[in-house]
């Protein structure tokens, strides 16, 4: 059996982590294998920093990263481990994830076999965004879910005007605009009536945010274009990475979005169900086994 070298990350600050923490640790270390403990999480846990390794640090060492937190924890990780193609396995500490996927119950049984290589690799795409003011790049930045640009919270419509592969698009008027991951799909995008699309599914789709004229709707593109989004009127206007990153902007700013080199990989459990999880988190119905919906009564 390889040995490998498992990163443990856990959500900062959270109360009573370390426990759930120091079990994992365990449980990777009886397996066999090494556990590398990133720095923000040895002070949750009360370790030696000397012994703690940074985020770099675990790129270029790890062969596995397993995150404990929700979806915002690994949003972060994501983004920041991604130039380094460590696949990762989310662990919830509370309701199931979209991307954390593993609830804590079952932790111990599936870490321990996807530690023995039984499990399932999906690859989700990132964006890669660049704030252009006269033709300087102020700000590079990776986003798993979405690029937003919107306007401030008490300020009027931000004006923007969009173009695809150096073609003009349309000029808009709105509360914003979202570039969206399928990743990102079922998180800012679909409250704002976007598409859920299927993470497998080389797309990128674009979704207004209240836009003045109602025939400004979300549309797919495919994930291989270049987007540029020019700001043209509004006050207070930002873009934000994943809602966790911000940046504000100016008229004649351009924000360029477009694929990063890399994907991001996860590992999940073996018969993990993309389907099962918009189940549990929208509360999709399902209907019985062997009923014809025909006739189910209300």
């Amino acid at each position: 059996m390889q040995k490998l070298s498992v990163a443990l990350i856990g959500k900062y600050m959270a109360e009573g982590i370390a426990a759930p923490l120091l079990k994992i640790a365990a449980l990777v270390e009886h397996a066999g294998h090494s556990v590398l403990i990133e720095r923000d999480t040895a002070f949750e846990l009360g370790e030696r920093l000397s012994d703690a390794l940074s985020i770099a640090e675990i790129g270029e060492r790890a062969d596995l990263a397993l995150v404990l937190g929700g979806d915002g924890t690994m949003l972060g990780i994501a983004r920041q481990l991604a130039p380094y193609d460590v696949p990762l396995v989310g662990i919830n500490l509370g309701r199931l994830g979209f991307m954390t996927d593993v609830a804590f119950d079952d932790a111990a049984s599936v870490i321990t076999k996807i530690l023995a290589g039984e499990y399932e690799i999906e690859e989700r795409t990132l964006l890669c965004a660049s704030i252009v003011r006269d033709e300087a790049i102020m700000l590079e930045a990776l986003a798993l879910n979405d690029v937003v640009v919107a306007r401030g919270a008490v300020s009027g419509m931000v004006e923007l005007s969009v173009k695809v592969d150096g073609r003009f698009m349309y000029n808009q008027r709105s509360d914003g605009l979202i570039v969206s991951t399928p990743t990102g799909s079922t998180a800012y995008a679909m409250s704002a009536n976007g598409p859920i699309l299927h993470p497998r599914l080389a797309g990128v789709i674009l979704v207004p945010i209240a836009p003045h004229s109602l025939s400004n709707r979300p549309i797919a593109l495919p994930d291989d274009v270049d987007i540029e989004i020019t700001i043209t009127g509004g006050r207070e206007v930002s873009a934000n990475f994943d809602m966790q990153a911000y940046t504000a902007l100016q008229h004649g700013d351009r924000v360029k979005v477009k694929r990063a080199p890399r994907p991001i990989r996860f590992f999940h459990p073996v018969g993990y169900s993309y389907f099962a999880t918009l189940r549990q988190k929208l509360h999709w119905n399902e209907q019985p086994t062997g009923i014809d919906s025909g006739h189910l009564q209300a």
